[in-house]
């Protein structure tokens, strides 16, 4: 495998992680943006609380306006919280919600199976168990701060 290749393949795994997603309650949100920019930011989160905006921007590289879209939505499921920054009460700190929300326990426990078998059609005897387990070992040793060890 080549650079391209497991490029196209990180692409292909993130649009399955995508549709396996719960799709919110009502089936949209108030607020736009992608999927991959919320994760993004509440996995920045997770390693960084009481972060402003353009801090979670500038780790991330993600625009600012979409660090503030996607905050939207995670406070909108209450997944976050802001706090007025003390050190100067214009910006607001984001950290994770003290309480799991029920839109959080509903997308953690959300699976994969349904939409790893759309993308590979009809799968045959043993080969959707296949992939699963070679996932499973990728995800134990490709954990979300690996890509921060290649640097900028």
């Amino acid at each position: 495998m080549n650079g391209v290749e497991l490029f196209l393949l990180g692409r292909t795994l993130m649009k399955i992680g995508e549709a396996a997603m719960p799709e919110p309650e009502g089936g949209s949100t108030r607020y736009g943006g992608s999927t991959r920019a919320v994760l993004i930011v509440a996995s920045d989160l997770s390693g960084h609380p009481d972060s402003a905006v353009g801090e979670i921007a500038a780790r991330t590289g993600l625009p600012q306006s979409q660090v503030s879209t996607a905050v939207a939505r995670l406070k909108e499921a209450g997944a976050v919280v802001t706090a007025p920054d003390p050190a100067d009460r214009r910006r607001l700190l984001v950290r994770q919600a003290p309480h799991l929300s029920a839109r959080v326990a509903e997308v953690r426990s959300s699976t994969i199976e349904d939409a790893l078998a759309t993308a590979l059609g009809t799968p045959a005897p043993g080969q959707l168990k296949e992939v699963t387990d070679a996932l499973d070992v990728l995800a134990r040793h490709l954990q979300p701060h690996s890509p921060a060890r290649l640097g900028p």
